[in-house]
């Protein structure tokens, strides 16, 4: 899917002026014009465009000044001038401009210019998607991995909603691949080849988190010595998945809702109203409903959200996965490639009785665990697997033994895996036995990867 531009041809020639306006018109952008720096000025304060095409010499002031301001606001800009030379250009290309065009203007010159320099920078915004592309290729890496009816359930409601731009909500168990549904939605929509710019909602207080999501002006707090975008325009054109976004706070609720219902936002510190170009996938493990209902999660944020749900299943509800998930991990495994390894009939047996409280993350974990400790055999055995007991009953005294003395970290992610396997991935649970918020209890599982 493709953006319009919107270009700001600054040029007190008023027939160059309207020329470069009709020419660019043309070319399918959208364009406006002003004479002065002072209309530039007053432009500038209430839209944000995607190229200025700027004269270096104004009735009003030195073009030269104005293009450092947009270089704050990382605006390309094309600098024209009548006094062409080296060291104009230098000073220009110094200052920030993109290109450099002498008058009098060659029009053609000047539109493969403008394509180039906004080509430039959608390679610019979009680097972090294809260099994460190339990783994923090269890595082999699939997305959703088994032909379970669960799975295939999955696959029929990614199939109907990823080619519009409807906001999807996927909700399950921590572990069980939301985030592979939020990109595999993605991958499958018109928006496949931008950006799929990802957020985990619980890793940042109320104010980075607001810079994070919305980006914030130069002075917008202690230490904002410039100004920075956000992930909503990084995903410019693309997708931007809010992981676990029943974390989130009262006031983000409201701004997040603004820009689902407007596609409009505000950086922190910033009085233009930008507009959002970008599809929005949410994901959570807990009952927005139900926290909607007591008040910690806004309904109407809620019913925006969940006009679309995906449930992603637990692995026990696709125990016939098992298998692929686990030829994947053997397969992808690093420690892996000088052995071909296999798992006896007994082990797979056993990894497919187990009901797997930390879902496919679990089982990955398993896995690698049983890759270095079934060393040079071929075979990972049933002794190479760490099940821990899966019963609910009361456990009094809970002894972690180890062969050598562990660190505070070993016994730590041991518990918060007892913990788990307890009470099913229950977090709040878990929150309440330990005596920390649930947000701190989500950050020790991401931790430790459980």
């Amino acid at each position: 899917m493709t953006t319009t531009a919107n270009i700001l041809i600054i040029e007190d020639d008023a027939l160059l002026n309207h020329m470069l306006l009709d020419n660019i018109n043309k070319m399918g952008y959208k364009t406006e014009g002003v004479t002065t720096l002072k209309q530039a000025r007053e432009y500038l304060s209430k839209h944000e465009p995607s190229l200025v095409i700027l004269d270096g010499r104004l009735p009003d002031g030195d073009g030269m000044d104005l293009l450092r301001e947009l270089n704050d606001i990382c605006c390309s800009t094309i600098l024209l001038t009548a006094y062409g030379s080296v060291k104009n250009a230098v000073e220009a290309m110094k200052a920030g401009a993109a290109e450099y065009l002498v008058k009098p203007i060659d029009l053609d010159e000047l539109e493969m210019m403008v394509k180039r320099v906004l080509e430039n920078a959608a390679l610019r915004q979009d680097y972090p998607f294809y260099k994460n592309e190339l990783k994923r290729n090269a890595q082999g890496k699939k997305l959703m991995i088994g032909h379970s009816p669960a799975l295939q359930e999955v696959q029929k409601l990614i199939d109907a909603v990823a080619p519009t731009d409807m906001s999807v909500l996927i909700e399950g168990e921590s572990g069980t691949g939301k985030e592979l549904i939020a990109n595999e939605l993605h991958q499958r929509s018109e928006r496949s080849n931008r950006n799929f710019v990802t957020l985990d909602c619980c890793t940042l207080q109320e104010k980075l988190f607001e810079s994070e999501l919305f980006g914030h002006e130069r002075g917008a707090f202690t230490g904002a010595d410039r100004q920075k975008k956000g992930l909503i325009e990084g995903a410019e054109g693309g997708t931007l998945f809010l992981d676990e976004i029943g974390e989130i706070e009262a006031p983000i609720q409201a701004k997040l809702l603004r820009v689902l219902e407007t596609g409009q936002f505000r950086r922190l510190g910033g009085t233009k109203d930008l507009m959002a170009d970008v599809r929005i996938i949410a994901a959570t493990n807990r009952d927005l409903e139900q926290m909607s209902q007591t008040g910690t999660f806004r309904l109407d944020l809620y019913y925006r959200l969940s006009a679309f749900v995906v449930k992603s299943p637990p692995l026990r509800s696709r125990r016939e996965d098992i298998p692929h998930l686990v030829e994947h991990f053997i397969k992808n495994h690093n420690f892996s490639r000088r052995i071909n390894k296999t798992v006896t009939p007994a082990a797979m047996k056993a990894l497919i009785a187990y009901d797997w409280p930390g879902n496919i993350r679990g089982l990955k974990n398993m896995i690698e665990r049983a890759i270095i400790l079934s060393g040079r055999r071929k075979a990972i055995r049933p002794e190479d697997l760490s099940f821990r007991s899966q019963s609910n009953s009361p456990q009094k005294g809970v002894q972690l033994s180890y062969e050598d003395e562990p660190s505070l970290e070993d016994i730590e992610k041991d518990y918060m895996q007892i913990l788990l396997e307890k009470y099913s991935g229950h977090r709040a649970k878990i929150a309440g036995i330990l005596g920390i918020s649930e947000r701190n209890t989500y950050r020790l599982l991401k931790k430790y990867a459980l």
